[in-house]
């Protein structure tokens, strides 16, 4: 599967995605580190890529309808940075049991410490 990581999308999350087979795209090698949001996502379906992002304003049905997006994955931090292990293992958990690229298209994935919440499409 290919992700788009955007700026705040630690290394180490990367990395194991990666380490897993996945194809990491990096904002910061195809566009301004402080894109706007909305060039953020279009670049993320221009790619083809899920959007993996801690950045909370992705997961705003409102702005950004799960329906219009090839995936959208919010990781939600909220100035927690000790859960960011807990949210990493499980993503990759997740990844491992829903490898299918078209169960994520249409989606908004709220990936928690504890639980992951998916919105959109079924």
């Amino acid at each position: 599967m290919r992700f788009f990581a955007d700026h705040c999308v630690p290394e180490s999350l990367a990395e194991a995605l990666e380490s897993k087979g996945h194809e990491m795209l990096r904002l910061r090698n195809q566009m301004v580190t402080d894109a706007p949001d909305p060039d953020v996502i279009e670049k993320a379906q221009m790619l083809g890529a899920v959007l993996l992002s801690l950045n909370g304003d992705f997961s705003d049905i409102v702005r950004y309808p799960p329906s219009k997006y090839g995936g959208i994955i919010s990781m939600q931090v909220r100035n927690r940075p000790e859960v960011l292990a807990q949210i990493t293992g499980r993503l990759t958990r997740y990844r491992r049991d829903q490898s299918d690229r078209e169960h994520y298209r249409g989606k908004l994935l709220l990936v928690e410490a504890h639980r992951i919440r998916v919105r959109g499409t079924t």
